[in-house]
């Protein structure tokens, strides 16, 4: 790619795409068309390839949440899923482009009181301050700021599970100890403190393709085999 056409990409939030290496993999989210006034309804999750993924039933939840807490998003174009059936060694956090059908797919941490003894697998959700574990349910991506791990994103619990969210901190923001070489030397990554921690690298890109003003949806659904 030369460098105009790089330039022309990045002006239009799309080279993050381009930037997915061994911690995380992106789809080409195609060329950006003009935003219409109303949001295009999206595509049906239940047919074509997004019913195939592991995460086909979680994305289902997200849908109903979306239409739950409708008047919340005016975006309804993409959004996330931490499929937390899936062990923290496996790029189990999902951004689904519900129009086109593609997915970008990066690593993600579950929280210390998510899993007591590190064993690498999420095994209980809770929204109690000093808990340090995660969350489930929906949250709303809210604004980009400078904290204590550099460049993060704010989130807004939007279920009774999840509605202490803003005030125990839970964000998107990067980590060290996201990343294929903790995998590699402990067979799994780090846990946060609740948050939602991504590789550093990885974190530019999501944060291209979410922004503000998007559903996030966590759960780990029983009766999946992992």
């Amino acid at each position: 790619m030369d460098r105009r056409s790089f330039t022309k990409l990045a002006l239009s939030g799309l080279a993050f795409s381009f930037l997915a290496d061994s911690a995380g993999r992106a789809a080409p989210l195609g060329e950006m068309q003009p935003q219409p006034a109303v949001p295009p309804a999206p595509r049906p999750a239940s047919t074509g390839p997004l019913a195939t993924q592991p995460y086909a039933q979680l994305l289902e939840r997200a849908k109903a949440a979306l239409d739950q807490h409708g008047h919340m998003f005016t975006l309804r174009d993409r959004v996330a899923l931490a499929d937390f059936n899936a062990p923290s060694r496996e790029l189990r956090f999902h951004v689904v482009d519900l129009i086109g059908g593609q997915t970008s797919s990066y690593l993600v941490a579950h929280g210390r009181g998510s899993d007591p003894e590190h064993s690498g697998w999420l095994q209980s959700f809770s929204n109690e301050p000093n808990s340090m574990a995660s969350s489930s349910g929906a949250f709303k991506t809210c604004e980009i700021y400078e904290g204590q791990h550099g460049r993060a994103m704010r989130l807004a619990g939007l279920d009774p599970q999840n509605n202490n969210a803003e005030m125990r901190a839970i964000v998107v923001h990067g980590a060290d100890y996201v990343s294929e070489n903790h995998i590699a030397t402990w067979g799994k990554i780090g846990r946060s403190e609740g948050c939602f921690a991504l590789a550093r690298h990885m974190l530019p890109q999501f944060i291209g393709l979410m922004g503000p003003g998007r559903l996030l949806y966590a759960d780990k659904i029983v009766g999946i085999a992992a």
